[in-house]
């Protein structure tokens, strides 16, 4: 019989981590905190990548529940998700606490 060990909130913590774990994500994240959207278009324009892998970059971060998109075509436009975003920082802090 096998116990699972790990809490949810140590799993939202590394999928969040996860998500984080490369610089142009980070850049992103970082990005959206300091302005309330962005479109991937905009985005494309200032990083030097091509644009199958932001948006490879884009969806690891939605995937995560870091940000949000909206199309409005032909762009999408990304944003934080505040609630998470909320939560990731709650529990970053609360583990580099222990």
């Amino acid at each position: 019989m096998s116990i699972d060990v790990l809490t949810e909130r140590q799993k939202r913590a590394a999928r969040y981590a996860k998500a984080m774990g490369h610089p142009i994500r980070m850049y992103v994240l970082e990005l959206l905190s300091k302005q309330s959207c962005c479109y991937s278009g905009d985005l494309s324009d200032e990083l030097p990548i091509v644009k199958s892998t932001l948006s490879g970059h884009l969806k690891e971060l939605k995937d995560a529940g870091l940000i949000q998109g909206e199309i409005e075509a032909p762009k999408i436009k990304y944003c934080l998700n505040k609630e998470n975003w909320k939560e990731a920082q709650a529990l970053f802090k609360e583990f580099l606490q222990l």
